[in-house]
């Protein structure tokens, strides 16, 4: 009896084993070594020269890696021309330089004749939003590899899927933990909002009519709120965007938490992350160490990058980026 126990808890041992084993090598660092050993200098070139063309490169590029990976899974599904996700509301705002260095980029590498049509654009993605962050003055980190480019976009896989400016913490913690991100790791991806920009129409609410009582939002630093009202005057054009970061708006740094401890959060789902006592502790941490904030980020960063992906067989690498093969 006691033999069959043990093979039996060894039989267990060796499948957990197997799993485990399956899980981390479907992405791994080093994943085209022998079929295009250059691929992350190629893209890191071709993303620096578009970052020095312009700076919205790296929010741009930033936003779309993490709205593709919360839709369909990292996949380059949010790349496939319209109709497609890039056709809903949340996604129409994503910025056209984000697009066009995975487009630069996915040339680039197709160049080499040893790499061409040999890697997804869902990699090259992920490789260029590790070179925005490097850019502007944010940590490096290893990225893994071995995505598969997803064959479906849709307009109605979008709705529901993306963390909207004013959802409260409970709903931020819901859809994050639904692709396996903690609150911290959603704590420290909030933080890419020290670079990029917003339009006036995401967070007017709270400058001009948050409730009957009171116009601006009380968790609003005032003179903020002012601030605001004069650079989104109530009929502005809504194509008008402000800074999400109105100290260092070029640079990944850990000034978004700093922010946030003096009611500086432009969104809702921003400055929750300060009043709600469940993850102040975290923003002041954040706020407090630079470091703390980095090692955060890349560890949250790179759990973002394995949401829903594709490896082996599955999908397929698109010769072009903005349609399936």
């Amino acid at each position: 009896m006691e033999k069959k126990t043990n093979q039996t808890i060894f039989s267990i041992f060796t499948l957990l084993l197997l799993f485990s084993s399956c899980v981390s090598a479907q992405l791994r660092t080093g994943f085209y070594q022998n079929s295009c050993p250059n691929v992350e200098s190629i893209v890191r070139n071709a993303v620096r020269q578009k970052f020095q063309q312009t700076f919205v490169t790296a929010p741009a590029t930033l936003r779309l890696f993490f709205h593709d990976c919360f839709v369909r899974g990292c996949d380059a599904s949010i790349l496939i021309a319209s109709p497609s996700e890039k056709d809903h509301p949340d996604d129409i705002s994503l910025a056209g330089d984000g697009f066009d260095t995975v487009v630069k980029a996915k040339q680039a590498v197709d160049r080499d004749p040893k790499c061409r049509n040999k890697v997804s654009c869902a990699d090259i993605l992920a490789l260029a939003t590790r070179e925005v962050v490097v850019l502007t003055g944010g940590p490096s980190y290893p990225v893994e590899l071995g995505r598969r480019d997803g064959r479906l976009s849709t307009k109605a896989s979008v709705q529901n899927n993306l963390p909207q400016p004013g959802f409260n913490l409970n709903q931020l913690n819901a859809m994050f933990n639904r692709h396996g991100l903690s609150q911290t790791d959603m704590i420290a991806l909030s933080g890419a909002h020290t670079l990029g920009f917003a339009h006036c129409g995401k967070f007017s609410k709270r400058i001009y009519n948050f409730s009957p009582r009171t116009s601006i939002d009380p968790s609003l630093n005032r003179g903020y709120a002012l601030q605001l009202r004069q650079m989104c005057p109530q009929r502005v054009d809504p194509r008008i965007a402000i800074n999400m970061d109105p100290t260092t708006p070029r640079t990944f740094d850990n000034a978004y938490f700093k922010n946030l401890q003096q009611g500086r959060g432009l969104f809702t789902s921003d400055q929750v992350l300060f009043t709600d006592q469940r993850s102040r502790a975290t923003v002041n941490s954040f706020a407090n160490s630079e470091t703390a904030f980095r090692q955060a980020f890349i560890s949250a960063i790179t759990k973002l990058g394995r949401v829903g992906v594709k490896t082996g067989n599955a999908g397929e690498i698109r010769r072009d980026c903005s349609r399936v093969n």
